[in-house]
């Protein structure tokens, strides 16, 4: 008999090799499993995420499940004993007992990034692990224009890197915004979508950076899209400004729908 878990964490990426197990690797999927392995005194507890986050990207609501064995702990118990066992650049922030049929990935309606770019000079030592770095002039109202176009259902064939597994590249983008910081001199990203191809939310930063450099016309989205060639946009933002910021079990809001009619 065992007891399904979902549970939601926080996590500093930077010292971590992504979330996903790797031989002779830190992970985050790792140092959880062995927390689990030391609650049940040496038996292994499968813990599946809801995304596989790559080395120095961050969580901020990251969603594990995992069915635990013997006797059901209360959801409250489960979390103390949790945090208590992992790491400090971890910790959890809610748990629940869910139905067998909840499925961590499967049941996800949509999933929010978060992209942080200092645009200091210099890189800032103590921003260097958290946010990516573009010194160069910005113009973020050309940003803002040019994001429109990412809105609504699209192959994103042009935005997904080359390790990825997945076939179907098609992906409904609900929510963009994009705003300047002043206090901490950034610019902050948020991107809401059904779902995201590998390193896809670092490359269309990294082209949004180009359009409001000036090195890439505003209106270059669409054609981009439709070439469905991953040479058009080659660069791609630091892994060290992202951050999994939400993972949606209902239905997105209301008000993230921009590609409402």
């Amino acid at each position: 008999m065992t007891t399904r878990y979902k549970m939601t964490m926080s996590y500093d990426g930077h010292a971590f090799h992504g979330f996903q197990m790797q031989p002779n690797q830190r992970t985050v999927q790792g140092a959880i499993e062995e927390a689990l392995k030391k609650m049940t005194k040496g038996q292994r507890v499968i813990v599946e995420g809801s995304g596989r986050t790559d080395a120095g990207v961050h969580a901020m609501g990251q969603v594990i499940h995992f069915d635990y064995p013997g006797n059901e702990i209360p959801a409250e118990r489960m979390i103390l004993a949790m945090n208590s066992l992992m790491p400090l650049d971890t910790v959890f922030t809610k748990c629940e007992i869910v139905d067998q049929d909840f499925h961590v990935r499967y049941s996800a309606k949509g999933k929010w990034y978060r992209y942080r770019v200092s645009l200091d000079r210099f890189v800032n030592p103590f921003k260097r692990f958290y946010t990516g770095h573009y010194p160069y002039p910005i113009d973020i109202e050309k940003m803002q224009t040019a994001a429109k176009d990412i809105i609504g259902t699209h192959d994103f064939t042009s935005f997904a890197a080359s390790g990825g597994q997945i076939i179907d590249k098609v992906r409904t983008i609900y929510y963009v915004n994009i705003e300047k910081d002043e206090k901490e001199n950034e610019i902050i990203f948020d991107f809401i979508g059904s779902g995201f191809l590998y390193n896809m939310v670092r490359i269309l930063v990294a082209t949004l950076l180009e359009i409001g450099n000036g090195r890439r016309p505003v209106a270059d989205f669409p054609r981009v899209i439709a070439a469905k060639d991953r040479q058009e946009v080659r660069e791609t933002a630091q892994a060290s400004g992202l951050y999994l910021y939400h993972v949606f079990y209902e239905d997105i809001p209301q008000k993230y729908r921009l590609d409402r009619e």
